[in-house]
């Protein structure tokens, strides 16, 4: 079917959907640091799995609907594949350009939702230092939350999507201007009556975001940037990682685009539900510099595929990497437990897992792929996907720059997310897991 795609005349593909140009010959766009790759074998995987499991990305560029996409896979903390294809800016829908920049694996992207994975354990740190508890009501650190019903709700129920303020009402026309400005954000959000808390999940696409960075500033006196860079990034040697970016790293950062069928207004409809905005507005405001100088936790992180897959590779290994320790085990114990039964999300309309922070795998498939149940990470808009599994001791980093909500791309996506199960071969023996575990915390 890809094949069929690239020969479709432009003009007439146009039509139907939004796609990037894809060359003939996609090793003219591909960037792969070979020389980092570890050998396969070396990690109980094969060459022909990692072929495979490379075809599938090659797969979903073909069909045009990501411009650029960067792929990092850690098994045994050891990096396997480490590589880019497309382009960072220059050759999106309406973005042809003789000034294209290749897409690498030291790329930034913005992670969207992804962030709130990454956000979250900001709060478990602080419950770890015994500066709140998450079974604390929000509103006993921040006593403006409280109005309105809001009184009762904890930050458990923050941070596992059921404090029951999932979305805030902008009209159009001021989207940008509150979003970008939290203070005002928050200013609404806490004069806001919550609906039923406690009772359902309900996606916080961006909401709970700027509560927990409120909560972070209150207790520890500092910016959340700032706390987030000396006590996370900054051990970690993770230089991009962090939320909106500098001046320097948002220059460098892919620009997102558009692609996909060309479904607006059922997927619109679905998009104002989840997030509260329209795709082609929610993409406008991601590449403009203003979004990057704010601080939006639940979306605007930007990072490398590499830096995702080493913070993942921390939790993997009990919070620890490279001999720095940022996390204490039972932190992230604490912050991958599932929250309660599996119920269909009132804002996502999809059956989804929650930890205190994270989306959850599931059986016979899930977000991470088939038989993932102990698979624990983020989804990002739109086709983000970072995890860790540690039945496979893999941590994985898909970083995408297109943004649809249908597209050819599906199935290819699929057999990603089954090939890196099928080509990853979980450890078996419990205490062998745990083996590998303890190796990789050295």
């Amino acid at each position: 079917m890809f094949t069929l795609l690239r020969h479709v005349p432009r003009s007439l593909r146009r039509l139907v959907d939004d796609a990037a140009v894809v060359p003939a010959n996609l090793a003219d766009v591909t960037t792969s640091y070979s020389t980092e790759e570890a050998d396969p074998a070396s990690v109980g995987m094969t060459a022909d799995g990692v072929d495979a499991i490379w075809r599938s990305v090659e797969q979903i560029y073909a069909t045009g609907m990501h411009p650029g996409i960067s792929l990092v896979l850690r098994r045994h903390g050891q990096v396997v594949m480490k590589r880019a294809i497309g382009h960072a800016s220059g050759n999106g829908p309406d973005d042809l350009s003789d000034d294209k920049v290749a897409m690498t694996p030291d790329t930034p992207v913005c992670l969207f939702s992804a962030s709130k994975a990454i956000a979250a354990m900001l709060v478990h740190l602080l419950s770890e230092r015994k500066q709140i508890s998450l079974l604390d009501p929000v509103s006993h650190y921040i006593p403006s939350f409280g109005q309105n019903g809001k009184r009762d709700i904890s930050i458990y129920q923050l941070l596992c999507h059921k404090a029951g303020i999932p979305t805030l009402a902008l009209a159009d026309d001021e989207v940008e201007d509150v979003m970008l400005h939290p203070r005002a954000l928050l200013a609404r959000l806490y004069a806001s009556a919550p609906d039923r808390p406690g009772q359902h999940h309900a996606y916080h696409a961006l909401t709970a975001g700027y509560v927990i960075a409120d909560l972070v500033e209150t207790v520890s006196g500092q910016s959340f940037r700032r706390f987030f860079r000396e006590n996370v990034a900054g051990p970690l040697g993770l230089k991009t990682m962090g939320f909106g970016a500098t001046k320097t790293i948002a220059e460098r950062v892919a620009r997102n685009y558009v692609t996909g069928l060309k479904v607006s207004l059922p997927g619109n409809l679905y998009l104002e539900r989840a997030i509260g905005m329209k795709l082609e507005s929610a993409v406008t405001l991601s590449n403009e510099p203003a979004f990057y100088r704010a601080v939006i936790p639940a979306g605007n992180g930007v990072a490398t595929a590499d830096e995702c897959t080493r913070f993942f590779q921390c939790l993997l290994n009990g919070g620890e990497l490279d001999g720095v320790r940022v996390f204490d085990p039972l932190t992230v114990r604490r912050s991958i437990v599932e929250v309660g039964k599996p119920e269909i999300d009132r804002s996502l309309l999809l059956p989804i897992r929650y930890s205190a922070g994270m989306m959850l795998g599931t059986r016979p498939w899930g977000l991470f792929g088939p038989d993932s149940d102990r698979s624990y990470g983020h989804l990002g808009f739109t086709n983000n996907l970072i995890w860790a599994d540690p039945d496979r001791d893999i941590s994985v980093a898909v970083l995408t720059t297109g943004k649809l909500i249908l597209g050819p791309h599906a199935p290819y996506l699929l057999g990603l997310l089954n090939n890196i199960s099928r080509h990853c071969p979980k450890l078996g023996d419990p205490e062998l897991r745990a083996g590998h575990s303890a190796a990789g915390m050295h």
